[in-house]
């Protein structure tokens, strides 16, 4: 079993010493899928929640958290991100919104955190904007789709 590297040897937490590591190009994609009632996805679809612009204002709520990630996250490395993504794709059938965030840093660490956080809080704003309409929507599905970059390498959900 490795080594989980925020513990040091008598098993308190700390932040990684990445400072030995070469800077390198990381990428991280995330996911989230929140579901809802037809009225409240009509809503994000149509555009007309009255909060307004649902999926623009998740999408500047995702980004802004993964900015933030290092100020919710205690041992994440503040980092200076060069990208960060969100997107997403309705589903009629199933009334739900996939959600993707892809974050991009050169660095010594990698950003799956920044990204989780992103697609999370993306999910959270959609909830919060149509809440009013419908209070038993499900996030779920919050989840590292892929990474690259730095020592470990590829990892990606197939």
């Amino acid at each position: 079993m490795s080594k989980l590297s925020h513990f040091d040897d008598k098993g308190a937490a700390h932040m990684v010493d990445v400072s030995d590591k070469d800077e390198t190009s990381r990428i991280a994609v995330a996911g989230a899928t929140i579901t809802m009632s037809a009225e409240a996805f009509a809503h994000v679809h149509d555009g007309t929640a009255k909060k307004g612009d649902v999926l623009g204002v998740a999408r500047l709520a995702g980004i802004m958290a993964a900015k933030k990630t290092p100020d919710l996250i205690p041992l994440c490395h503040p980092l200076a991100l060069e990208k960060v993504e969100v997107e997403f794709e309705l589903d009629e059938t199933s009334l739900s919104v996939a959600i993707t965030s892809t974050v991009k840093v050169s660095g010594r660490t990698g950003v799956e955190m920044e990204a989780l956080t992103a697609a999370s809080v993306a999910a959270l704003t959609i909830y919060d904007m149509v809440k009013a309409v419908d209070k038993s929507m499900v996030i779920d599905e919050i989840r590292l789709l892929r990474k690259d970059g730095g020592k470990s390498g590829l990892y990606e959900v197939k």
